[in-house]
């Protein structure tokens, strides 16, 4: 059996687990709702406190999706209780960050600034301290949809090889290159 699926998924306590007869998996806790729609093939079952998650046979289709299909239910356990975070930093110079709501207003070197609307389940945070960065904190419980926003801004003005400028995430490391003079 899958390593990834065969094991269970402890539940924590505030956590209720609701599983359909047409196999949509709710999961609520402190921090939101979330659900998912698991394919018709695969069990889901919730036993002494643990979410259990079978395939019939040992197809290559049922394997990948054993596994698959474990660690969405997972992430949306740890997603409701703990949440998920993260940091990304805007490295250039004049290079900012501001947001009000839900929206995200970014300076990026551009003749005009982007104005970035966020979905109502991710809270952003943005902070400016002088001789630092400007950096840009994303929150919600859902791991999907905060790396997919993450990536969206990030593909505003990716981080160029050369000197490094652009939305990175922090503790990203870049490759690097090296520029005219290192030819010689």
């Amino acid at each position: 059996m899958s390593r990834i699926g065969k094991a269970p998924i402890a539940i924590p306590s505030g956590v209720t687990i609701n599983v359909s007869d047409k196999n949509l998996v709710t999961v609520k806790g402190p921090k939101g709702e979330l659900t998912q729609q698991v394919d018709s093939d695969i069990a889901v079952k919730e036993e002494d406190g643990n979410i259990i998650v079978s395939r019939p046979t040992e197809q290559k289709r049922h394997k990948s999706l054993h596994g698959l299909y474990r660690a969405l239910i997972n992430n949306m356990v740890v997603g409701v209780t703990e949440g998920y975070k993260t940091t990304q930093e805007l490295v250039g110079v004049g290079y900012r960050a501001t947001s009000t709501g839900n929206t995200l207003e970014l300076a990026l070197g551009f003749s005009h600034p982007i104005v970035f609307i966020l979905p109502k389940e991710i809270k952003v945070s943005t902070t400016s301290e002088k001789g630092k960065n400007p950096t840009i904190t994303l929150e919600s419980a859902d791991k999907q949809l905060i790396g997919q926003v993450a990536a969206k801004i990030r593909s505003f003005r990716k981080p160029e090889p050369y000197k490094g400028k652009g939305v990175k995430f922090v503790g990203e490391v870049l490759r690097r290159k090296a520029g005219k003079s290192a030819k010689k």
